[in-house]
Formats: C-alpha cells, structure tokens, sequence
C-alpha cells in the first residue's frame, strides 16, 4: 500500500479488513458519479462498506463531504428558475407558510417526545416541508450537523420515498383524485422531487406538471429556512433569541446566485442540465462518503427513533395536505 494511501487514510490499513475497504472506497466513489447511480444506493452502499469492513479514510472522507456537500448544493441552483418560483411560490405562500409552520411545530413536539436529538429533528423537518435530500443537504451546514446525524436523516428520507412511490400512486386511484389533485398532493407530500416526478407520472402528463411545478416552487424555500435553522441553532446559549449579524452561509448565497443567473441570463440556459447533473453527481457522492462513516456504535447510538419521528411526522402532513386539497382549501 502507498505511503499516500496510508498518510490519507492512516496506519489502520494494513489490517486485512482494511485493507479490502481501502481498495474499495475509491471504486464505491466512482460509482456513485455514474449518472444512473441513485442517492439511496450510494448511502447505502458506503454503509455497507463501513459496518462490515470498517472505513480507514473515514476522517478524510468525512473532510471531504462537508465540502462536497456545499459545492452540490450550489449546483443545485441552475435547476431553479426564480420566474416559475415567484409565480408559483407567490400564488401558494400562504398555504407554503402554514405547512412548514405546522411541520416545523408538530416536529419539535414529537422530537420532545421521542426523545430524538434537535438536529437530527430539525434536518427531518427540513426534508419533509420542503423537498427532501435537497432541504437536509443545505439545512446540514448551516446548523453543523454532524455526518451521523445527516446520514440519519437522509437515510429515513429516502426510505420514506421509496414507500411513497409504491403508496401513492394506488392510494390516488382510491381516493378518486383527479391529475390536478393528486400532481397537487405529490409535491406537497412526498420528500423528493425525483420520487415526486416518478409518482406523478403515473397518473398523467397533468399531474407531473402540476407535481414538477409545485415541487420547484417549494425549493426556494432552502434558503430562508436553512438561514432560519443557522441563526437558531447559533442562538446564544439560554436564549430564545437568534444570533444577531449570522453570516450568510457562502453555499446559500451561491444557490441564489446560481439560480438568478440561469434564470436572468438566457445564453446559460443550455448549462443548466448539465450543471445540474455535476451538482446532483456530487450529492450522490458525498452520500456515500457520509454513509460510510457510520460505525455500529453510531448506528445504536442514533436508534430507531428518528425512522419513528419521520414516520409519524410524514404521515401527518401528508395527511393534512390530502385533506385540504380534497376539501379545496389547497389548489
């Protein structure tokens, strides 16, 4: 093994286990660039990796999430095009506003009573009201989660999405939701805008507009709720008050900047899939490399309690939000 492999990832590599697992880290990395390489396998697969084989880089692969995750979030600005969000966003404020209220105040209230960890709480809140791995992936940075409590939240999110895209599509055609209502019911319901699309999709090219449209209106919400999350979770200690003068996170300002200039300059609309695409590759990436710092005592040391809160949280709001569309509160 080379000496730069051994100063990287420490003197624990010689060990054969370790060995295996730093042959293998560079090979799982690569392949969550694949563009046809989900977020949830990666996770999953640098999980895997570090529960059986123990990770030796996890300290460098840790280094390199926090700032690859930044850099992704970013990236994930040319998707949004600030036009369709004031348009939208402008039509819904005031039902945007009342859900993520009510997500954020129904999750501290659950979070006390299960006993689940604030951060970890407040980063499932932020993926449930706004749009998932996206939301957990800015909210992350701005409080200084640490990666076990990120790779918590995102674990439970995308399972939860998964369940969503076998739920919801039958539950629709049960309910006898239109394309309209049900497009309507994705994007406010379910985590991520990928599992949104796929679920909508299956009840017509209206739903999937709908759903899309919504869906994209909601991401601009990152910014000020990640801000919101910074400034509370950097409150003085004791103090009810937000931090005065909180520093613009540099990776929210250049989401927004991203975005503006995609939208406002036409000649880089071509760039914004492929920009897109980076963003999202580096999302999948940094997954796999927070998942693979997970230990076991990590894993027992998080529980089963934040699958629980999620669970519970989901089905609330997902609940709330299909009443209030089927009583045309929403639409």
């Amino acid at each position: 093994m080379s000496f730069e492999f051994r100063t990287l990832c420490g003197a624990e590599t010689s060990r054969p286990p370790h060995r295996i697992a730093g042959m293998l880290m560079p090979v799982g990395a690569a392949l969550s660039l694949l563009p046809w390489t989900p977020p949830w396998a990666a996770l999953l697969g640098g999980t895997v990796l570090a529960l059986t084989l123990g990770n030796p880089c996890a300290g460098a692969a840790s280094r390199a999430a926090k700032w690859l995750l930044q850099a992704a979030v970013v990236g994930l600005g040319a998707g949004v095009n600030l036009t369709v969000v004031a348009r939208v966003g402008g039509q819904g404020l005031g039902y945007t506003l009342v859900g993520l209220v009510t997500t954020f105040a129904l999750g501290a209230w659950l979070a006390r009573r299960l006993g689940v960890g604030a951060k970890v709480a407040a980063l499932i809140c932020a993926g449930t009201g706004i749009c998932g791995g996206s939301a957990i992936a800015a909210a992350a940075p701005a409080i200084e989660a640490q990666p076990e409590e990120t790779s918590a939240s995102l674990a439970v999110v995308f399972l939860l999405n998964g369940i969503a895209l076998l739920v919801f599509p039958p539950l629709g055609t049960w309910l006898g939701l239109d394309a309209h209502q049900f497009g309507l019911w994705c994007a406010l319901a379910i985590h991520d805008t990928s599992s949104v699309t796929g679920a909508a999709l299956t009840h017509g090219r209206d739903a999937l507009v709908i759903a899309t449209t919504v869906k994209l209106a909601r991401a601009l919400w990152i910014v000020p709720v990640a801000l919101a999350l910074g400034a509370w979770f950097r409150r003085p200690a004791g103090s009810t008050a937000p931090h005065r003068g909180l520093p613009v996170p540099w990776f929210i300002a250049g989401f927004v900047a991203l975005s503006a200039a995609f939208t406002f300059a036409p000649g880089l609309q071509p760039l914004a899939g492929p920009v897109g695409a980076i963003a999202r590759a580096l999302l999948t990436l940094t997954l796999f490399l927070i998942g693979s710092g997970l230990s076991r005592s990590v894993l027992r040391t998080i529980g089963i309690r934040p699958l629980v809160f999620a669970l519970l949280l989901w089905i609330a709001i997902g609940g709330a939000s299909l009443a209030a569309i089927t009583a045309h509160w929403i639409h």
